[in-house]
């Protein structure tokens, strides 16, 4: 498979000031991180994909920005939510397709599905349906970095409900402890899947302060700013690859769908909702570019075209054997 990112994405420079083109770039990205969740809650509704289904739409900035802020070597885990990150770090969108279909050519081989996939090659250490799940694998990964010195860094992604979580703070007690060469980045939406942050948590609104309890380096920014989220995923990084000690990222965005797709959100109100549509990190870019409408319409129609195409592939996939059910299986 030809890399998709290979005619859209420019490799980013390490310095703090993104020039106009790179946003451009990340935009496209963004776009078709959208499109791609779009299209598969078309699919999943109408009964063509199984299982159960979590988008991401409206934190598409937070995956854009920690994920081009990573460097090559880099790894990281994911959660429910993670076609986003996926693509983000550079996994074709035909394999991740092909993976929601549970197709032979899906990232994962069909074995993951949605709320399972990974990506070996691409650092991708898998997503996860268990909440917190993937925290102490990169902690172990980042204590790894560390003692054989390597300049690479592990990423955490989680929600706010994952701090109350025992594996979070078993995790950063650990890292904080051993000095591992991890970056833990909270995806703050505030609702810790049906919950409101302030029913759940004594520091909803500072989600930075989890960190105090270790002494552990924290760093807040606005997740729907993709400059912010870039610059500080870059802080953090360079934080945590330096040997100094892991990073605490929260980043405070919001989720415009439901937990999953088909929740009637009863417990969200109108307004709730209208606030997360008014803070689109795309609409948000676009203006700070000043797009022309012919701009922004090409880069959307390319967005469709790969989505399109990722989609035919998918539907056109190897159907996994049933004797292969075992395969993989190591308990």
């Amino acid at each position: 498979m030809e890399t998709y990112t290979a005619r859209v994405m420019a490799k980013v420079e390490k310095k703090r000031a993104l020039n106009d083109e790179t946003l451009r770039d990340f935009l496209r990205e963004m776009l078709l991180i959208r499109r791609f969740e779009e299209k598969v809650e078309e699919q999943f509704r109408a009964g063509e994909l199984p299982g159960f289904l979590h988008v991401a739409i409206g934190q598409e900035a937070v995956a854009v920005g920690v994920c081009q802020a990573m460097e090559e070597g880099d790894v990281f885990a994911s959660t429910h939510r993670a076609h986003g990150h996926t693509l983000a770090r550079g996994t074709h969108p035909n394999a991740v397709m092909a993976e929601l279909y549970g197709k032979m050519e899906g990232c994962s081989h069909g074995y993951g599905g949605s709320m399972h996939l990974y990506d070996v090659e691409r650092g991708n250490y898998g997503a996860n349906a268990v909440i917190g799940g993937g925290l102490p694998h990169v902690t172990g990964a980042g204590l790894a970095f560390k003692l054989r010195d390597e300049p690479r860094v592990a990423v955490a992604f989680f929600g706010d409900g994952a701090t109350n979580i025992g594996t979070f703070h078993e995790s950063l007690n650990l890292a904080q402890l051993w000095k591992t060469k991890t970056v833990f980045v909270c995806e703050n939406n505030h609702w810790a899947e049906s919950t409101p942050g302030w029913q759940h948590s004594p520091v909803w609104d500072d989600m930075s302060k989890r960190a105090l309890a270790y002494d552990m380096r924290s760093i807040k920014v606005d997740g729907q700013d993709i400059q912010a989220v870039f610059d500080a995923s870059q802080e953090a990084l360079e934080h945590a690859r330096s040997g100094e000690g892991p990073v605490f990222l929260d980043v405070e965005t919001y989720r415009m769908h439901g937990h999953f797709i088909g929740d009637p959100q009863v417990y969200r109100t109108k307004e709730d909702r209208d606030e997360a549509a008014q803070n689109d990190p795309i609409v948000r870019l676009r203006e700070r570019l000043a797009l022309g409408d012919d701009e922004f319409e090409s880069f959307d129609a390319q967005a469709h075209e790969i989505v399109d195409a990722a989609l035919e592939f998918a539907k056109n996939g190897t159907d996994p054997q049933p004797e292969d059910a075992l395969k993989n299986v190591y308990a």
